[in-house]
């Protein structure tokens, strides 16, 4: 598979335990590969997001193009690194590009991460197009606590989806959903990686309480994951993203409480990013 190094691939055949140090130094060679090899990423996303998507990625090392039509979908997802495929605003042509992209990237082992951006009873078109995308075994699926864990009550049939679930059982419903993926991804105020490859739980403390009040940070943390994903494994790509995310998040709101401000700094800070930053700043758990 091109887009996955040997040097940062995994087995996943069997379960694997993790310590936080081991998944640290995994978390800087994928920044490191990210910064050296500038993966081409496949997006397509909303069109609030568009911009500051591709403003993140560059500024996080990747080569971002917004190709969202049907007619260059197939083309650009076979030479792309990554795809991120969002359902934020999604158009008629749109949801065509999402089809075709996920397909291609499926039967090219092109990694892709979907974000079910409004999945629910409301939004029932777009939900009807996610269901159909987890037919094309997203490698991530990505979204907050909400998304998630009404997209696995849509998947165990037998149980519903209440809103006053707690993390624990938002992490138990979410696990139905490996059989679609290889990873998931919760974000929120701490956040949460469970997959196939590690027999644990791995939680991501840092960020800021303002990231949520910058829109699309949370397109652009699904696009981000992507492109890791392009230069390490499924889970390694989630939790680098991740980390990478609440490094600069933290560390902007030291520097400034201000929105407008918040959200120039955030770029430069993933800018910035280096090897003694992941080092002093990263908080990884590993839960069993």
């Amino acid at each position: 598979m091109m887009n996955h190094p040997e040097q940062l691939s995994a087995s996943s055949s069997h379960k694997l335990q993790l310590d936080t140090q081991t998944i640290l130094q995994m978390v800087i060679e994928a920044w490191k590969a990210l910064q050296t090899q500038q993966p081409l990423v496949q997006c397509i996303t909303n069109t609030v997001a568009a911009n500051y998507v591709a403003n993140i990625l560059l500024a996080s090392g990747a080569s971002p193009a917004m190709i969202d039509n049907p007619f260059e979908a197939e083309a650009f997802a076979k030479i792309s690194g990554a795809v991120s495929i969002n359902l934020g605003t999604p158009t008629t042509e749109q949801m065509q590009a999402m089809t075709i992209s996920a397909q291609t990237a499926q039967q090219h082992q092109v990694p892709w991460v979907l974000d079910p951006v409004g999945y629910g009873p409301i939004l029932k078109w777009r939900s009807e197009k996610v269901d159909e995308l987890l037919s094309f075994k997203p490698t991530i699926i990505r979204g907050n606590a909400s998304e998630i864990s009404t997209l696995a009550g849509n998947q165990v049939q037998s149980k519903g989806v209440d809103s006053t679930l707690n993390s624990a059982e938002v992490y138990e419903h979410a696990k139905s959903l490996l059989s679609h993926t290889e990873c998931i991804a919760i974000s929120g105020e701490s956040d949460f990686i469970i997959s196939k490859e590690y027999n644990a739980v791995i939680q991501i403390n840092g960020g800021s309480y303002l990231q949520p009040k910058v829109t699309a940070t949370g397109c652009a943390l699904g696009a981000l994951i992507a492109a890791y994903t392009a230069v390490s494994t499924p889970t390694i790509a989630a939790i680098s993203a991740h980390v990478h995310f609440a490094i600069a998040g933290k560390l902007t709101f030291e520097k400034t409480e201000n929105v407008g401000s918040f959200n120039v700094a955030f770029i430069d800070y993933l800018h910035g990013m280096n090897t003694e930053m992941f080092e002093q700043y990263a908080d990884i758990q590993v839960l069993n």
